[in-house]
């Protein structure tokens, strides 16, 4: 087999416009401003360390001047290096607080190996390479097959006299050196000077001298690795000659610190990784614009096929089809230089919208009668109905790409049909998702506990199927209009039996004779968990190198604020709204989440919720909304020093979508 294939880090200070053909305008990506200052509590995030030459890793010092950190506001210059070296020092200074004090006085070194290129079996081509994401934080290399390692010494006498980690770690990258077969058949990976240039590291050297550093390692070290599972790349397993040995002889070798400390470092995003998650977003929102656009030209008559004897070109394209849609994203984001999706992306229409992780993509829009019961769509329907109006219908399309690494996710909701305007259902539960987005935004701080936007949602969606009719008083004894959406500050005292239906304590506040507010009705429905029926999934998660990013750190145990340890007797409604959460703890600056409620009807979660025997559900009302599928809305937000920041740019508004989708805002 041939040496892994070199990709090249595409990095590039602009972007060639989509045709012209394809009619979409794009949003102006204005450059905004990080909104908090650069102390983030670590005081390790500086700029890149000017290195004088290049130095031992086990033997010389440092040659280190330090700068003064720019504040978050100044633009970042993705051009640069990757501030590799600050995460490493950053990684060391988690992992040594994790250690005894004993420990804490040793030597540690930090040793990864790297993603190689995957092989399609039995065509000798490579399939796309991607990083690991750990190998990609410590080292901004994309270079597959390489190596790395770090080592913090605090017993070197060379660096007695310094203080700070950052003085006493030093970093080296192993790559491999191609041989003509290899230059023959794939790119060249950098050189070892060209490397140099561009990798924050101080030292590069050829993948066999990697041995020989081991082997140098002060006495004492630790040498931290990530778990041996499949997950990760296993640099005990490598083909290196002499590597397998070299680590058996090192004195201690743990993978119990390395991941958790890599995990808490990430959480928190500098304003290198900031910018790139930026970049992603500004991609991405136009790829979502340019479905909304294709769409409205269709709408509009604009899009004509200019002769039948041809394929039709970009221009030309329509999207009747999940497939399409996803094809034009794709394409949108590659064409601007993103090599990756950060997931596979979901294109669900119709009744399909209610399923959370549908990629199956793979289906033709409603052609005819959308009914709750109508579950699939043959391919042929868009060529045997040519010239019929599609059925109305919502597209949901959750889409992201990766820049250099760092995720984007983003999801929209869009009207397909009815001359691209919601149909009057539909409408509600969209103006209602755009209300939970809203109402998390307003609430997302630092020092808010995640469960407690989670919460938030829950009401609003309570409130909201109050108003359009779904949800009712059993008893018909409500008064009042609304409630506030502030967060409960007094216990609720009961709680919920299961499958929407109260317990005999709190069934029996339900049955007085008098009138109840809206607010108390409001809270019965919160403590049945009838609301996880229509929306099962967390609020968000963090993001970053990966769309999930750092699940340990995200969710540590017992870090939840509602039912934790089976403790179900608190203000947090129902303990099957957080069973899904991936995200559990108090919100940090430099912190990068999505905020992303969604309504769904799926028939399976309803009947495991009885929701059509439940008291409190209009079933009548109820059947004008299960044909719709569902609507989720989705955006990444940074958490700033006193509030939140949307860095995701399209638009989601009623007004601004249905005008887009029905082609009545072109250029």
């Amino acid at each position: 087999m041939r040496a892994n294939k070199y990709q090249q880090n595409i990095r590039r200070r602009g972007v060639e416009p989509l045709p012209l053909a394809w009619k979409a305008s794009m949003i102006t990506a204005s450059p905004s401003a990080f909104p908090f200052d650069s102390d983030l509590n670590l005081n390790l995030y500086g700029p890149q360390p000017l290195i004088s030459g290049r130095s031992s890793l086990s033997t010389n010092k440092l040659q280190v001047r330090r700068e003064v950190l720019p504040a978050m506001t100044a633009d970042v210059d993705l051009n640069g290096k990757y501030p590799a070296k600050d995460h490493v020092t950053a990684t060391f200074n988690a992992l040594v607080k994790s250690l005894s004090a004993e420990d804490k006085a040793k030597p540690h070194a930090i040793l990864l190996a790297g993603g190689t290129t995957p092989y399609r079996n039995d065509t000798d081509r490579e399939l796309p390479f991607r990083q690991e994401s750990n190998f990609f934080y410590l080292t901004g290399c994309n270079v597959p097959g390489s190596y790395f390692l770090a080592l913090y010494d605090p017993t070197s006498s060379a660096l007695a006299h310094k203080q700070g980690l950052d003085y006493t770690v030093k970093t080296a990258l192993y790559i491999f050196e191609p041989t003509v077969v290899d230059l023959l058949w794939s790119p060249a990976p950098p050189t070892l000077q060209e490397a140099y240039n561009m990798y924050a590291v101080d030292e590069i050297e050829h993948t066999p001298k990697l041995v020989t550093a081991i082997s140098q390692l002060p006495q004492g070290t630790t040498v931290h690795t990530l778990p041996e599972t499949d997950q990760f790349p296993n640099v005990t397993a490598s083909d290196v000659d002499g590597l397998k040995a070299a680590l058996q002889s090192a004195p201690t070798k743990t993978t119990e610190y390395l991941l958790p400390a890599l995990h808490r470092t990430r959480l928190i995003k500098d304003p290198y990784e900031i910018a790139m998650i930026r970049k992603a977003n500004d991609i991405s929102s136009r790829a979502h614009e340019v479905i909304m656009r294709v769409l409205g030209l269709a709408v509009a008559g604009k899009i004509k096929k200019q002769s039948p004897h041809t394929p039709p070109l970009p221009g030309e394209w329509l999207i009747e089809k999940e497939a399409e849609a996803e094809a034009i994203f794709v394409a949108s984001c590659r064409r601007e230089g993103a090599a990756h999706q950060a997931y596979l992306p979901i294109v669900a229409a119709s009744t399909r919208a209610s399923t959370l992780h549908y990629c199956c993509n793979d289906r033709a829009f409603a052609w005819g009668p959308v009914n709750y019961w109508d579950a699939a769509n043959t391919g042929h329907l868009s060529h045997a109905y040519q010239g019929t109006d599609l059925s109305p219908q919502v597209l949901l399309i959750d889409a992201g790409c990766e820049w250099d690494c760092y995720s984007s996710d983003i999801t929209r909701t869009m009207p397909v049909g009815n001359g691209g305007k919601f149909t009057e259902e539909a409408k509600k539960v969209y103006e209602l998702v755009l209300r939970m987005q809203s109402e998390s935004f307003k609430l997302a701080a630092p020092g808010i506990h995640w469960d407690d936007i989670h919460l938030l949602c829950h009401r609003v969606l309570v409130d909201g199927f109050l108003d359009m009719g779904i949800f009712k008083d059993p008893d018909g004894t409500i008064k009042g209009l609304s409630f506030s959406l502030s967060l409960p500050t007094t216990l609720l005292t009961s709680h919920s039996g299961l499958n929407g239906h109260m317990n005999s304590h709190t069934k029996s506040l339900s049955t007085k004779a008098t009138a109840k507010s809206r607010e108390v009705l409001s809270r019965e429905i919160l403590l049945t968990g009838l609301s996880a029926a229509f929306f099962p999934h967390g609020v968000g998660h963090s993001m970053g190198l990966d769309v999930h990013d750092v699940p340990s750190a995200s969710r540590p145990a017992g870090s939840g604020k509602y039912f934790v340890d089976g403790d179900d007797q608190v203000t947090g409604g129902h303990k099957d709204f957080y069973k899904n959460l991936r995200l559990r703890l108090k919100l940090q600056t430099g912190m990068v989440v999505t905020i992303e409620p969604g309504v769904y009807f799926h028939p399976a979660l309803l009947t495991s919720y009885n929701v059509h025997t439940s008291p409190y559900i209009d079933t009548d009302v109820l059947a004008r909304y299960e044909g719709m599928g569902g609507v989720r809305i989705e955006d990444d937000v940074l958490i700033t020093e006193t509030s939140c920041e949307n860095l995701t740019k399209v638009q989601s508004g009623v007004e601004w979508v249905e005008r887009i989708c029905a082609g009545g805002d072109l250029v």
